[in-house]
């Protein structure tokens, strides 16, 4: 009776162990730093980009200094804003991020209005490749963020969720982590004018 009481119980025991979430949390958490990373590199071969970018069109349109000059300020303003894997649950961290990513954002947008004055510039080899890879990037950030979003959900959810909540509340103590947001005023189209 014994023997069977202990099997009873190491079963039990077994069972609430494989059920806690204990590993699945700290897996989760790790799809999370994985996923932010990936928009890192993203955001990072962004800034890699507009260098050659703005040097090509420097050759063109010497006279844009101060749109150029934004564009510079702007990548430096964003690539000084880095974020460890603990500022992820740094909800102020997280908008600093997203508004200096947003003035870059702008300051490109801008850049390409220039861009349109100068229809050699446009036809330039050299420059049709920066702007393909540019925008192919600008493509892959939005797919890293959206990634960032749906790991940050899942594992959001899973420091909620019974029984993994308790696991967490009692051993772990991970803390929720911010989505990546849209930058302010990003529901309203650019306006663009060619005058």
């Amino acid at each position: 009776m014994k023997l069977l009481s202990r099997i009873g119980t190491l079963f039990l025991f077994s069972l609430l162990v494989t059920s806690c979430g204990y590993n699945s949390l700290q897996m989760k958490e790790e799809q999370v730093f994985k996923a932010w990373a990936d928009v890192e590199a993203t955001l990072q071969r962004r800034a890699d980009l507009i260098p050659n970018l703005v040097a090509t069109v420097k050759g063109y349109a010497a006279h844009e200094k101060e749109t150029l000059e934004a564009v510079i300020n702007a990548r430096a303003k964003a690539t000084s804003v880095q974020l460890s894997p603990e500022d992820l649950s740094n909800q102020a961290a997280m908008q600093q991020l997203a508004e200096a990513q947003g003035g870059l954002t702008s300051a490109l947008s801008k850049l390409m209005l220039v861009v349109e004055r100068y229809p050699d510039l446009k036809a330039n080899q050299n420059f049709l490749d920066l702007q393909n890879q540019l925008e192919g990037t600008e493509n892959r950030i939005n797919v890293a963020r959206q990634r960032y979003n749906a790991a940050v959900e899942v594992f959001n959810g899973s420091i909620r969720r019974f029984p993994q909540s308790l696991t967490n509340s009692l051993l772990l103590k991970l803390d929720r982590k911010e989505y990546y947001k849209a930058d302010e005023g990003a529901q309203n189209a650019p306006q663009v004018n060619f005058n």
